[in-house]
């Protein structure tokens, strides 16, 4: 007998089911139920369970709020990063919609782009003025806040090579002029825990921003909420950079990273929306723009 027909003949072992589970859950990126994966792989529902839990377990598939299994970060990073990019929006999109009601004004996801920060998910504030930002867009890392707070998570080395050949553009009189001014800022990202852009990248917008990390703790992306002064008020920076910097830890850790502590770390539904605060009514509706669409 050839080694061909020993291989066609030989039964189906764990390898095999395992494979055809994440064939099926590749050709679904919306994600598939237990009962949906088992009757299609005609796995055992038990036997299915088993397998995926594992994979769960071990950052290969991801579970969402509907209990839907989907392709995880790990297994992701295997591949190419427009895949990497997608699956990172996938991943992230509950927790942008959380912060979208909770604020109110609009919600940005970008990743690193060599020296600039490329916009792949946004969420846009339904108020009558608000700021507009479009998936695709490419900006310098150092005039954003999600750009300055990557940049302030970056180890030393990758941070003076990314900083050689900047161009100090100036687009307010706010905006950081210099590499000396920019290392001045990522210091004070660095204690604080969040970026701010006052007024830097436009006259009258504010934007707090803060850096999503992988599960190797290596500085992978970054989210902000950015709105005009009058309503993002100096006073209500603190509130605005509380839910940011948890919807940042909370993808990371759907990212896989460990912050080491053992500690009860809070939801994003606990949040107190800014609407109770300052009397702003949450938008009613999400009007989103996806990168699988737009890039």
């Amino acid at each position: 007998m050839s080694h061909s027909r020993k291989l066609k003949s030989a039964p189906v072992g764990v390898v095999g089911k395992v494979l055809r589970i994440l064939e099926v859950l590749d050709r679904a990126p919306g994600g598939l139920a237990l009962k949906d994966i088992a009757e299609i792989t005609s796995l055992n529902k038990s036997t299915a369970h088993r397998f995926v839990a594992h994979l769960e377990g071990a950052g290969y598939l991801l579970r969402d709020e509907s209990k839907a299994y989907m392709i995880g970060p790990k297994l992701v990073r295997l591949g190419n990063g427009a895949s990497y990019r997608t699956a990172l929006c996938r991943i992230s999109r509950p927790t942008l919609n959380r912060v979208w009601r909770t604020t109110g004004e609009t919600v940005n996801l970008a990743v690193i782009d060599g020296r600039e920060a490329l916009y792949v998910d946004v969420l846009e504030s339904l108020h009558v003025f608000g700021l507009s930002t479009q998936v695709g867009m490419h900006r310098p890392l150092h005039g954003t806040a999600l750009g300055k707070a990557i940049l302030s998570k970056m180890d030393p080395a990758t941070l003076d090579e990314t900083l050689k050949g900047i161009r100090f553009e100036q687009n307010t009189s706010k905006t950081i002029a210099n590499c000396a001014q920019l290392r001045k800022a990522l210091i004070q990202c660095r204690v604080r825990g969040y970026a701010l852009d006052d007024e830097e990248a436009l006259t009258g917008a504010r934007c707090i921003g803060a850096a999503i990390v992988d599960a190797k703790g290596k500085v992978v992306a970054g989210i902000s909420v950015s709105g005009p002064v009058i309503r993002m008020t100096r006073e209500r920076v603190p509130l605005f950079a509380r839910v940011v910097c948890s919807a940042a830890a909370e993808i990371s850790r759907k990212l896989g990273y460990d912050d080491g502590t053992n500690e009860a770390r809070p939801s994003m539904r606990e949040e107190r929306p800014p609407a109770r605060i300052s009397g702003l009514r949450p938008p009613p509706q999400i009007v989103s723009k996806d990168l699988r669409t737009s890039v």
